[in-house]
């Protein structure tokens, strides 16, 4: 620029920029930026305000937590969140295999600045709320530092996803700190003062092996008297850091948003602490080429303010999966809560209650009861602590807040405020939305009336059966139970018999179990018991019972723990199939209002067993592609051609011409895995059933479209609009070589 040159005035003011738009969203953690794209692609004006330089809040290279979500959680299968969120998990997975916070980072900035009707304003804190009247929100000012520049938004939609519930506060909405006493809910997990009424905050600290001594002379400030102060002293060792370490933690006695400052400086007096514990004790040896690498500058939150919505999510909406007519979510994580002295407590760093299965979130838990015109996200949505104790983590919250990121565009599109989205044919339009968008609803089976596929005849070159799977993995040992979960119709259960070696004469004892309900996974129906006598070395065992299943589900083919027996696994992942083994048991929760069951874990990497299947199933059939299901919950939902086939097609077939100009896909990316997006190194192939390359022609042959090198979940292709009474898709390629899967086709004429 050229010289500036200001005389003495009076006084000076910053300069103000006035932006408007469909929607503000303040937050860009993970789900106020989940929210802000959701609307953004369904034609709302954005804008999103953060404050700080990078997106994505506590799962930042600021903070570096991990997106947890329902996945991988007690007998939670095939929970992963589905929407924006999965697609920047399965993006990070494809592109950031080492688990880099920093690549995180530039895929979530890439993801806003791709999206045209998004604008983000960085470094801009939020300090200030005009109404229009005692409900409603007029505009909301922000300062940004960096660039002595003041922000005014206006809009006739906000959403407060900004962790502390900043413009929730500033505008006078109803809001919650601490625990609800037990009688208030009925929750009979809500703790005592002397447990702690409120999660505090932790810092992560990442060190590196350098190959050579390193020496280390502590702040000042460090806390010098850890063996006194820190009762778990023990479990620290000198290479354990990072994610391993969040029960780092302090805060839950103070005011975690006002006393956030003072939470941050006693964190950091105990990692530098702990570290000059590990470095300068003795008694951690195998620290002596270690460098402290990186200490979090920012403290990752859990809980402060919780704002009040229609609805408030309790306990037993999370233990009893409770059903909800405006059901748009849903969460899977423990019940966890945590001491209130955190590090210094002697107590454990959580206490975990599992549910029987996913629950669902209602979108009367995501606005404001008394603030006409604001959304809820992130950890500010409405529920008592118990509740928060579950939907608290990263993914729960971003994919709720997907859910009101559409309703936010419904919304602007309508004229509407968010009350008018919460019954009726409103509500259903937003559900339906959100499943085209790929949100997975529990219990909510899609049914888009604009959905050509769904008027079509659906037919295929061939379909999977179920009969064999080669023995010609690894061998599993029966340490542990283990079981092969099979999608089953209603009818008598098939014979599977497995591949075995044992070290000498034995019997398997095997056990049929299911789920008590619709959607849950947890095995402890038990339909039937058999035996087989297996001689030492390789062999066959079959499980064979004399019973039958009355609805479509997953049954539990188990094979109790033998120390002298091994089975033999298939090689490759197949989609709707899992193997899994028991991990443990929860016991000890029914006066908390839990109950006793078993813990089953996926095996990693994720396979199955090598079986034969007597009379042989057939989950895969084409049908699968129109059922509305876009994942396995009671059985496969997918389409899978046969191996054998060399030119697999699924065909739509209309007794009239119709216009289709778009069609939408979903592949399969293994719904199981929980994608970790910081801090753990992934070296196996990703996807391996995600269909990358494909074609879709029309009844003529002519190719309307072709891609290859797709990874992601689902697949919106668009076309020139033709007239065809015939679709046909054709797989061509899967990623990691696995049978390809095809969830979901929809088609439109736009």
């Amino acid at each position: 620029m050229t010289m500036k040159s200001e005389g003495p005035e009076t006084k000076r003011e910053y300069p103000v920029k006035r932006m408007a738009c469909d929607l503000a969203v303040a937050g860009g953690g993970v789900p106020g930026l989940c929210c802000a794209l959701t609307a953004a692609r369904r034609g709302a004006k954005v804008v999103l305000v953060q404050d700080r330089p990078v997106l994505g809040g506590n799962a930042s290279s600021e903070v570096r937590m991990c997106i947890n979500g329902a996945a991988w959680v007690a007998n939670n299968r095939w929970a992963r969140e589905g929407g924006v969120l999965d697609e920047i998990l399965v993006e990070n997975r494809w592109r950031n295999r080492e688990g880099n916070p920093v690549i995180l980072d530039s895929i979530l900035l890439e993801k806003a600045v791709e999206e045209r009707n998004l604008t983000v304003v960085l470094n801009a804190s939020v300090n200030g709320v005009a109404k229009s009247g005692p409900d409603t929100i007029a505009s909301i000012t922000a300062f940004s530092s960096q660039n002595e520049t003041g922000y005014e938004v206006a809009a006739p939609l906000f959403c407060d996803a900004t962790g502390d519930g900043t413009v929730g506060f500033l505008a006078g909405a109803a809001f919650r700190m601490g625990a609800e006493k037990p009688e208030e809910f009925g929750e009979k997990r809500a703790p005592a003062p002397e447990y702690g009424e409120l999660l505090g905050h932790s810092i992560y600290f990442e060190s590196r092996d350098t190959g050579k001594p390193v020496k280390y002379i502590p702040p000042s400030f460090a806390l010098k008297d850890v063996t006194k102060r820190i009762p778990r002293i023990g479990e620290i060792s000198g290479t354990k850091h990072g994610r391993r370490l969040w029960w780092f933690e302090y805060g839950g006695r103070l005011d975690t948003v006002r006393d956030t400052e003072d939470i941050k400086w006693e964190l950091w007096r105990i990692v530098y602490g702990v570290w000059d514990y590990i470095k300068n004790s003795g008694k951690h040896p195998e620290a002596a080429n270690y460098a402290l690498d990186w200490v979090g500058l920012v403290p990752g939150k859990r809980e402060s303010r919780r704002f009040e919505g229609p609805y408030m999510l309790v306990q037993q909406d999370i233990v009893e999966a409770r059903t909800h007519e405006d059901a748009v979510s849903y969460g899977g994580w423990s019940i966890d809560l945590h001491p209130g002295d955190g590090i210094y407590s002697p107590l454990p760093g959580s206490s975990h209650l599992h549910a029987r299965a996913v629950f669902q979130v209602p979108y009367r838990c995501l606005f404001s009861r008394n603030i006409d015109n604001l959304f809820l996200a992130g950890r500010v949505m409405s529920a008592s602590h118990v509740a928060f104790g579950s939907i608290r983590v990263i993914g729960t919250l971003a994919h709720a807040a997907q859910a009101a990121g559409m309703a936010a565009a419904i919304c602007a599109r309508r004229g509407l405020k968010p009350a008018a989205l919460a019954g009726g044919e409103a509500l259903k339009e937003l559900q339906r939305e959100l499943a085209n968008a790929g949100q997975f609803i529990p219990g909510y089976r899609a049914d888009d009336p604009e959905d050509l596929a769904r008027k079509a005849r659906v037919t295929a070159s061939s379909s999977m059966p179920l009969g064999e799977l080669s023995a010609d993995g690894p061998w599993q040992k029966l340490d542990e139970s283990f079981a092969q979960m099979l999608p089953l119709d209603p009818g008598r259960v098939p014979a599977v018999t497995f591949t075995v070696r044992a070290a000498k004469d034995t019997v398997l004892k095997f056990e049929l179990l299911t789920g008590r309900k619709a959607g849950d996974h947890t095995p402890d129906v038990a339909i039937a018991k058999a035996e087989a006598e297996v001689k030492a070395g390789e062999g066959k065992a079959t499980a064979r019972f004399d019973a039958t299943v009355d609805r479509p589900c997953f049954a539990h083919y188990t094979i109790a723990a033998n120390p002298d027996a091994e089975v033999r696994l298939h090689e490759k992942r197949v989609t709707g199939l899992m193997a899994v083994r028991k991990r443990g048991r929860q016991e000890g929760f029914r006066e908390q209002g839990g109950e006793d069951l078993d813990i089953w874990g996926p095996l990693w990497p994720p396979r199955s067993a090598g079986m034969t299947v007597e009379p042989v199933l057939t989950p895969f059939g084409p049908g699968n592609a129109v059922n509305g299901i876009a994942r396995p919950v009671d059985g496969a939902n997918a389409w899978v051609p046969d191996p054998a086939d060399r030119a697999p097609a699924l065909n739509l077939e209309w007794d009239e011409a119709v216009e289709v100009g778009r069609v939408d896909l979903a592949f399969d990316t293994d719904h199981d895995d929980v994608l970790p997006s910081v801090g753990i190194h992934r070296e196996e192939p990703a996807f391996g059933a995600c269909v990358e390359r494909y074609r879709l022609k029309d009844g003529s042959g002519r190719v309307l479209a072709e891609r290859n090198g797709n990874h992601q979940t689902r697949n919106t292709v668009v076309f020139s609009p033709v007239r065809t009474s015939r679709l046909v898709f054709e797989p061509l390629k899967t990623c990691g070589g696995s049978p390809p899967a095809l969830f979901e086709v929809r088609c439109y004429a736009w």
